[in-house]
């Protein structure tokens, strides 16, 4: 460690040159997106401002590198602060400003949105995320997905993965879109079937602004059941080529963007790991890495007509070194997992005077190449399978009044699935015999899809969102699903606000799920019920408390005909090998008759960084989450957690220091335990807990600022105190007894990023 702390700080005492930054933007209309001139730009603490320009948009020079506060204010729009804005020397800092006509009054009085942004067509369990509330997240690896530990209903699978567990839901139930495009899993070594992984491929330093719902969301989403991650990219850069270097704790990269034509723009990245560096110095038999790419170009035909194309893609391979016998044995455990995946699509804008038409082209691609062998290097499993989507979707957005708007949508998607699974025998841990011996297939499937959505705003207090979705699925005998969606939020006061919402919410079948047996496509669609109730109150501008209470039913849920214990609402977070008896696969007959309930509440307590530089969230679910297989058993889920505490938080003590924490305290996880012989029991299943998981993580940021040019170093302290957190108990065949399979424990790591 001393090391670190020395290259760390041994610049600290210097007297570096610096000059000053720019923040530029753009206003606009939050439902039309038409360009708001007019509006007053000021930089709190200071008498630094500009207005926006008949285009919406803005510049501020001069401005001393700094973390800063935006206060955006015009007659008749709802004031609108912007925190984190973070000024250095390398680069302009553009903020986007879309700001909501005043409606809403209380005793004459017109409400201000201050430090919480408002969502008039999400309104329950909603977080928005900056890029720097990101960055900074100590213990993420500046990953989009793990900075989502600290919300209220959010559990983790282990330290060592970011699989979304919303609710009790199954880290397959989760929706991923990024710059208006569906990804089915932005993770390196993504699950098959389900959306988690260990690392996220979207390159942060894009990120311009994202936003989480964890229930409850509106028509304009479906085919998912517990949450909807929206990840925007920002623009490149329009004055000059510019870019930045990275090492990090798990990866080295480089970006470049800059002006492409008047009024044009670019984005690339190239990021590679260095984890299989590590992995063979430290003596690992496997050894994992990885490459991920980023491209956007963005085109301005004129201020009603915008073009945008966007390239992401990743390339994964776990190597495996069976050079002695122990490296056998630990090698057999693992599933090897080769991927090629990528989203490429073109997205068309057109702004009318009160509407607006998106209109989009995209195609994702995931080559799976999935194997596991035994200790004799005798292969036990194979699965080559590749999963295309080809979407063409057309979003249209009305302003009906200052009050009120209507959304509307279709989309139509053609599926290429090819699977080539070599299951030879495998007894599982249950003692059941699985056999595939050879399937391959080739398939074509539709999905499409149709929404409505009404939002508007009743007696200057009620928020009304009121929406209809169809989808239809050919895959299955049976593939059409209407889900009403109806969400009421009430304000008494400028600071306290009521909440509800309830909805029918459908997910359609893995495609891996209908290969195994032609009866599965007799499956029919997963469904929930869900009901949500919540409650916040501002205690200050920048201090709010938020309370929800939430159920969530779920019916048709696809269970084993042969494993009658077996749900598949317990599986998808890990590789899915033999430690999971490949249950992930789904590669039983199937039938639609799982059930499940999940209940619970959520309370957090939330500090935006303000005059004073103290940031932080508090966060309490309690929750309980039970299955029902085939065998009419109730058990508690997999992912259930009943109890989840986090604390995270930071201090900008100065332009150049930055500090942040996070606590975070989880009860253990069900298990079902191992007999003598290594076997498990069906009437035992998950009977017993993990033992709680707790740890501790650190961060300290220091920022250089130079002439065009800055320097951004960090220390990150995963688990400082050392918790051995156990993830999960397996058979140990060596040693013939059960073994606890344990996160890594104290964790440092630096970063280093030169911006240019």
């Amino acid at each position: 460690m001393k090391w670190i702390f020395i290259v760390f700080f041994i610049f600290t005492g210097l007297i570096l040159p610096q000059t000053k930054g720019i923040i530029s933007g753009k206003v606009t209309d939050k439902f039309t997106k038409q360009p708001v001139p007019g509006v007053n730009i000021l930089v709190e603490g200071t008498t630094t401002g500009a207005a926006s320009n008949l285009s919406g948009e803005f510049v501020i020079e001069g401005v001393e590198p700094g973390s800063y506060r935006l206060r955006a204010t015009a007659i008749g729009y709802e004031s609108l602060l912007k925190t984190d804005i973070v000024v250095n020397t390398a680069r302009p800092v553009f903020v986007t400003f879309e700001m909501l006509e005043s409606v809403i009054e209380l005793e004459g009085i017109t409400i201000k949105s201050e430090y919480f942004e408002k969502n008039p067509t999400e309104v329950n369990s909603i977080a928005s995320f900056s890029y720097e509330e990101i960055r900074r997240s100590p213990g993420g690896f500046e990953d989009v997905v793990r900075a989502l530990s600290v919300l209220p209903g959010v559990a983790q699978q282990s330290a060592g993965r970011n699989d979304l567990v919303v609710r009790g839901g199954a880290p397959s139930e989760n929706l991923y879109i990024v710059d208006g495009f569906i990804i089915p899993n932005i993770n390196h070594f993504g699950n098959q079937g389900a959306t988690g992984g260990p690392l996220s491929y979207i390159n942060l330093d894009f990120v311009q602004q994202t936003e989480f719902s964890s229930g409850g969301f509106s028509a304009l989403h479906g085919d998912k059941l517990s949450s909807v991650l929206k990840i925007d990219l920002r623009n490149g850069r329009t004055d000059k080529i510019g870019g930045k270097a990275t090492i990090s704790a798990s990866q080295f990269g480089l970006n470049l963007e800059g002006p492409a034509g008047s009024g044009n723009s670019f984005i690339f990245s190239a990021r590679r790991s260095y984890l299989d560096f590590i992995f063979k110095a430290a003596g690992f038999g496997f050894v994992p890495e990885y490459w991920d790419f980023l491209g956007k170009f963005d085109m301005k035909a004129d201020n009603a007509n915008q073009f945008s194309f966007l390239f992401i893609g990743a390339i994964d391979r776990v190597n495996f070194n069976n050079s002695d016998r122990d490296k056998k044995f630990d090698n057999a455990r693992i599933l090897g997992s080769n991927q090629n995946q990528y989203i490429a699509g073109i997205s068309y804008r057109h702004l009318y005077s009160k509407s607006l038409l998106n209109i989009s082209l995209s195609r994702n691609f995931t080559d799976f190449d999935s194997n596991q062998r035994d200790t004799l290097l005798n292969p036990v499993f194979q699965n080559k399978s590749a999963e295309s989507e080809n979407e063409l979707k057309a979003d249209y957005v009305y302003k009906l009044s200052s009050s009120s708007e209507l959304n509307a949508g279709l989309s139509a998607k053609y599926i290429q699935f090819s699977g080539n699974v070599i299951l030879p025998s495998f007894i599982t841990s249950f003692g059941d015999t699985l056999s595939i011996n050879n399937l391959n297939v080739e398939k074509q499937y539709f999905k499409n899809s149709a929404f409505i959505q009404y939002t508007t705003i009743l007696f200057h207090r009620l928020n009304v969102n009121a929406g209809l979705r169809y989808d239809y699925f050919n895959g299955i005998s049976d593939g059409n699903t209407f889900n009403p969606r109806l969400s009421l939020s009430y304000m008494f006061s400028d600071r306290f606000t009521v909440s509800a919402s309830s909805g029918i919410y459908s997910q359609f079948p893995s495609y891996i799920w209908l290969t195994a047996e032609k009866s599965n496509k007799n499956l029919k669609p997963v469904k929930t019920y869900q009901y949500i109730l919540g409650a916040e109150y501002k205690l200050m501008s920048d201090l709010r408390i938020k309370a929800e209470g939430f159920f969530k039913d779920y019916s048709d849920y696809p269970v084993s005909s042969l494993r009658e214990y077996l749900i598949l609402s317990n599986t998808g977070a890990g590789f899915g090998g033999s430690d999971d008896n490949y249950a992930s696969f789904g590669l039983d007959p199937l039938v639609s008759k799982g059930k499940g309930k999940v209940t619970g509440v959520e309370i957090s307590l939330q500090k935006k960084a303000s005059d004073t530089p103290l940031y932080g969230i508090l966060s309490f679910t309690y929750s309980k989450s039970r299955f029902k297989a085939l065998d009419g058993i109730e058990r508690p889920g997999n992912f259930d957690q009943s109890i989840i505490l986090s604390l995270a938080g930071g201090y900008i003590f100065n332009k150049n220091w930055e500090a942040n924490f996070k606590f975070r305290y989880a009860n253990g996880r069900p298990y079902t335990p191992f007999n003598e012989n290594g076997r498990q029991d069906a009437s035992e299943i998950n009977s017993k807990r993990l033992p709680a998981t707790h740890s501790l993580d650190l961060r300290v940021d220091r920022r250089w600022n130079f002439e065009g040019w800055n320097l951004i170093a960090y220390i990150d302290v995963q688990n400082i105190y050392g918790r051995k957190n156990v993830s999960n108990i397996r058979w140990d065949f060596k040693e013939n007894k059960p073994e606890e399979n344990q996160d890594i424990g104290l964790l440092p790591s630096i970063g280093i990023s030169v911006e240019f």
